[in-house]
């Protein structure tokens, strides 16, 4: 058995190397278009946990990251940290998110699991917070993103799966996906009743 921080680390770990792996191998233009109705992107999406990472795992445990992020000042534009603009480009957003998670990874090793910080923008009552806290906040954050990665990776070209090595599909071929996605439209016509 591992210590509960190292297996939490872990975790975290394997949720935001997934999120990266998402971007492998795309250009410009796809790592950065709207996928779905609210703009989701998946450059953005790094750039996102890039902002909330160095928060949570910085000025919350007063260890701040010693970068500022414009993208979260008062009278940035609303979602300003959701996409990224033609002026910053992937390799700076890209070595952004690994200077954050260095510095978030020296905040986890620094600390012990019941250390606590401060979350000013919680409701107070709950303001109040432990690395461990912290942890397992972040391992849900980190993943519902990776999985809205997933979906938009997969509406660019197809690739799908977990992670890097690990996919957790079932194998089978284009026609095979072609009458499983068929197979469930039907129940989903039939139990509609259309």
């Amino acid at each position: 058995m591992t210590d509960p921080k190292t297996h939490l680390h872990r975790y975290l770990t394997t949720a935001r190397d997934a999120v990266l792996w998402k971007l492998e191998g795309l250009g410009e233009y796809d790592l950065r278009r709207p996928l779905t109705p609210t703009g989701t992107n998946l450059l953005g999406l790094v750039k996102h946990l890039s902002c909330v990472s160095a928060d949570y795992f910085g000025s919350v445990f007063d260890r701040p990251f010693p970068e500022t992020h414009p993208w979260f000042d008062p009278d940035a534009e609303a979602n300003a940290d959701m996409w990224a603009t033609p002026e910053e480009s992937t390799a700076d957003l890209l070595a952004l998110y690994a200077r954050v998670w260095d510095h978030a990874d020296a905040t986890i090793s620094a600390l012990d699991l019941d250390a606590t910080g401060h979350v000013p923008w919680w409701p107070e009552e709950r303001a109040t917070v432990t690395l461990h806290q912290i942890l397992i906040h972040m391992i849900a954050e980190l993943n519902r993103h990776a999985g809205h990665a997933d979906i938009v990776r997969e509406t660019i070209d197809g690739a799908a799966g977990l992670r890097d090595g690990a996919d957790n599909l079932p194998e089978g071929d284009q026609a095979w996906w072609t009458a499983y996605h068929d197979k469930v439209e039907q129940a989903a016509r039939q139990a509609a009743g259309i």
